[in-house]
């Protein structure tokens, strides 16, 4: 009593932070000081509000206000708390910045003289830098200014605050990655006796030299150091002296060290978090680490550590409950690894992460003493073999990755011991044997199951069929397994399913109507692609949350099904579905991105509703009996930038208005009855691959490409009634791999600028070739007939390969220019039944990868040049009917 008389006498500012009262306490007694109140109201001026969370700032009791809190004695404001309460994990960026405050923070603050606490984070002050007024708040405790976008230098001043105990400068910003904050040097630090928190996350201190960690070390009461992304890069070897030895969470987590681990980070024996994840860390291990014996937490992950002396780094850390080592570069098996671990630490480990590395092997059974392990995770490395049958043992065991690994073996039975296991992810290995009931019997948790194998079926379910398991998933992915020919029970009484897929597992059944109708209330994602499955599906379904459904490459037949009402992704290709597309598919599927009905059975018309799908982005209609024209009233709004209708039966012209889909980039209308020229309205699209084969088009070749356009990599216009010259333009075409002009009424020279078409000199090392097929393949896949060794061929995933210049069949003339022996990545030339003349080029045999070369029917003279002997890859030559002499050159592939 006496004491706290005293500090009430006379006025010690650690008196304030005692007895703070909130706005939902009594204020009877107390109410804020005049002059605290007129500078918070000074406060509030100078931010912006929109959400008006400052709007409880009225009235003369300031205590009573919303983040403010008062000493209940003195009525001095002791909190300022205007922390945006947004969720962080939301992603609704538009709710974020209209909950944040902004603006300037007005130098009033400083007449807060009892404030001891501050926290404006994840507010948005757009780039302004932390003011140097707040160095004034001498008694202040608590600082938070963490994903608030400040930028620019961090103010020295900070560094008078000397009682401050907690300090969150975390420099990331929720609105922008142009605000940058940085500190040139941390002299600073050195006043901040008292602070026992530290967060510096993204704060760039690659110009603070090794200079750092002298800094840092001048905190004695240091608990928590966070320097996760600082760009820092030096590391010292060793230290003086070690003065924050009470620290136990460091984390230097993703900076740029490329050092062995120093020496003196075994003297921090406190640590129970040490965070080393994704730097460049070489050598081995030290010993001395074994002194960290109250270590609770480790990460090392994204190092390049080597695995020599791993045991005794880890034989007596018997608090050690969190151990990861992701990302690095281990290599070797890990036998001995967990073979070292003592007793204490099998007892104690509780988390494993081992995770892309280059550990190879077998899983040795020593894993089964980790009797407390709940986490483990050895995905993305090369083990392969069967899963330990000491695997049984790990009895608490709630995940469980072996994922993107060789597992080439077997799932053993005491697989089905893991009672407490929630998920699984099991995929990409190359799975074998027989899952039973064995395996899945006690597994009364599983609610996650991802089971892909690389070999097909060879990993079967032979379970009874009327069997009933123990789990109720809700996430079921098996790829490539064999559960079929029926659905089986075991998967019908699945009823909490959100995501299923089942892909190529040997189903040959209808859909369980009954099944089905339970669980589409809830389901968001079905996929059932590549089986047998028949039949017609049902009508009389609500599926209000479906996002994403694949039944491609199935046996479904009838009408398209229309309670895909939210759905954004439709894949039905490849199945028999018959009858009209619905005239009101636009109305029906309003959020529709992707829809894929090609090769089935529809007729009709393509519906005018298409056109108002405004967030469609791919639309394939391919090989279907498809009649009538296309739609003519494209808009702008649309983000269409696939358009697959080849193989149908249209007609009429394209309409100018495909002109304003600015982001189209596949046009595929092949093998139609469409007629008329090119309009030049689609020179204002983003058209990378064209192909109108097999149509009725005329008109000249347009300009406009190679011009306004040059982003092509094919371009098939083949079976046409086109005419005039190939324009010169078409040459500036870099990533063009694709050009088959072959059968219409060109004339004139072949350009001899065709050596600019550099992907075909370079290939597929083309970097802008590379990212753009890249990216068409991952969205789409385009398919094509490619008329290559004498035959057409239908190219789909391989299209990409495909190197061709086609321009057979036409009433060009002139001589072969020389400039396209430059191509040498060409794998089909094609220049037959022209009216070509002079010699064959010399230099042919530059063309080392060429397969086909087709010169005939042409007034071609001279001999033949004695480098086609050269073209080692030759499958297909005809130079027939034409008026060469001399003697035919031999070797190599000319003689096999």
């Amino acid at each position: 009593m006496v004491l706290f008389l005293l500090l009430f006498m006379y006025g010690s500012p650690y008196l304030e932070i005692i007895k703070p009262c909130s706005c939902s306490e009594d204020h009877t007694k107390v109410k804020c000081i005049q002059t605290e109140r007129e500078a918070l109201l000074s406060i509030k001026k100078g931010l912006t509000d929109p959400s008006n969370r400052l709007s409880s700032w009225v009235g003369e009791d300031c205590c009573q206000w919303r983040g403010i809190a008062c000493n209940n004695i003195s009525g001095h404001v002791i909190k300022l708390d205007l922390r945006n309460p947004f969720q962080s994990g939301s992603y609704d960026s538009s709710a974020y910045k209209n909950s944040c405050l902004g603006g300037e923070i007005s130098s009033s603050l400083i007449n807060l003289k009892y404030l001891n606490y501050l926290d404006i984070s994840l507010n948005d002050f757009e780039g302004i830098q932390i003011p140097e007024f707040f160095g004034m708040l001498e008694n202040l405790i608590y600082l938070n200014l963490s994903f608030a976008s400040f930028a620019g230098e961090i103010p020295r001043h900070l560094g008078n605050l000397s009682s401050l105990t907690h300090l969150d400068l975390y420099a990331d910003s929720y609105t922008s990655l142009m605000w940058e904050l940085n500190a040139t040097n941390l002299d600073w630090l050195s006043g901040l006796s008292s602070l026992k928190y530290l967060d510096m996350g993204q704060v760039k201190l690659g110009h603070t030299g090794a200079d750092w960690l002298q800094k840092v070390n001048m905190l004695p009461s240091l608990l928590e150091l966070h320097l996760h992304s600082c760009e820092l890069e030096s590391l010292p070897p060793s230290l003086p002296f070690i003065n924050f030895t009470s620290l136990f969470v460091l984390d230097l987590s993703q900076n740029s060290f490329n050092s062995s681990i120093p020496q003196w980070l075994s003297n921090l024996t406190s640590l129970a978090k040490l965070d080393l994840s994704s730097n460049s860390f070489q050598g081995t291990i030290p010993n001395d680490f074994v002194s960290l014996i109250n270590l609770e937490y480790l990460d090392l992950n994204f190092n390049a550590f080597v695995t020599s002396q791993m045991p005794s780094f880890f034989g007596h850390l018997c608090k050690l409950k969190v151990l990861d080592l992701s990302g690095n570069k281990f290599i070797g098996n890990i036998d001995g690894f967990l073979g070292n671990f003592s007793a204490c630490l099998n007892n104690s480990l509780e988390s494993l992460d081992l995770s892309y590395n280059q550990l190879a092997g077998k899983i040795p059974n020593s894993l089964g003493t980790l009797e407390s392990l709940r986490y483990l995770n050895l995905a993305g490395n090369s083990f392969w073999g069967s899963i330990p049958a000491s695997i049984g043992s790990l009895s608490s065991l709630q995940q469980l990755d072996l994922s993107f690994n060789q597992m080439n073996g077997s799932i053993p039975e005491s697989f089905g011991q893991l009672s407490e296991l929630v998920e699984l992810y099991l995929q990409v290995n190359s799975w074998e044997g027989v899952i039973t009931e064995a395996q899945l019997m006690n597994l009364t948790s599983l609610e996650y199951v991802i089971l892909i194998s690389n070999t097909n079926q060879s990993l079967v379910f032979n379970v009874t069929y009327n069997w009933v398991p123990p789990f109720r998933l809700k996430q079921l992915d098996l790829e490539s397994c064999l559960i079929g020919p029926k659905f089986p029970i075991w998967l019908q009484v699945q009823s909490e399913l959100t995501s299923v897929i089942l892909k190529n597992t040997g189903i040959w059944d209808t859909i369980p109507e009954e099944w089905f109708s339970k669980i589409s209330s809830q389901i968001t994602y079905l996929d059932l692609a590549n089986n047998q499955i028949m039949g017609k599906l049902p009508h009389q379904i609500v599926s209000p949350k479906l996002g994403v459904i694949d039944l491609s490459h199935n046996y479904f037949k009838g009408p398209i099904p229309l309670w895909f009402t939210n759905a954004t992704h439709i894949y039905l290709q490849n199945n028999f579905f018959s009858g009209p597309i619905p005239s009101n598919i636009g109305d029906l599927m309003p959020s529709l991105e992707y829809l894929d009905l090609s090769e089935n059975l529809l007729n009709g018309t393509i519906p005018l509703s298409i056109q108002k799908i405004n967030n469609l982005q791919v639309l394939s209609l391919r090989s279907n009996q498809l009649s009538g024209e296309l739609p003519r009233n494209w808009n702008e709004t649309q983000g269409l930038w696939v358009v697959d209708i080849s193989n149908n039966n249209l007609s009429g012209e394209i309409p100018s208005s495909m002109g304003l889909l600015g982001s189209l980039a596949i046009l595929m209308l092949s093998n139609n009855n469409l007629h008329g020229e090119i309009p030049s309205s689609l020179q204002s699209c983003s058209l990378s691959s064209i192909d109108l084969g097999e149509n009725h088009f005329s008109g000249k070749l347009p300009s406009w490409i190679g011009s306004n356009v040059s982003f092509f990599w094919m371009l098939r216009l083949r079976s046409n009634l086109f005419s005039g010259i190939i324009p010169r333009q078409w040459c500036n075409l870099p990533v063009l791999h694709i050009l088959d002009l072959a059968e219409n009424n060109l004339s004139g020279d072949i350009p001899d600028c065709l050596d600019n078409l550099t992907a075909l000199i370079y290939g597929n090392s083309s970097t802008d070739y590379d990212i753009l097929f890249r990216f068409h393949q991952y969205y789409y896949m385009e398919q094509t007939a490619i008329v290559t060794k004498g035959r057409q061929l239908e190219y789909g995933r391989t299209l990409q390969y495909v190197n061709i210049i086609d321009l057979s069949v036409n009433n060009l003339t002139g001589g072969i220019p020389n400039e396209i022996t430059s191509l040498v990545d060409l794998g089909t030339l094609n220049l037959s039944m022209n009216h070509l003349t002079a010699n064959i080029p010399e230099n042919i045999g530059n063309l080392r990868w060429l397969e086909t070369l087709d010169l005939s029917h042409n007034q071609l003279s001279g001999s033949i040049p004695g480098s086609l002997s050269l073209l080692t890859f030759l499958a297909h030559l005809n130079l027939s009917y034409n008026n060469l002499t001399g003697r035919i050159p031999s070797g190599n592939q000319l003689q096999t």
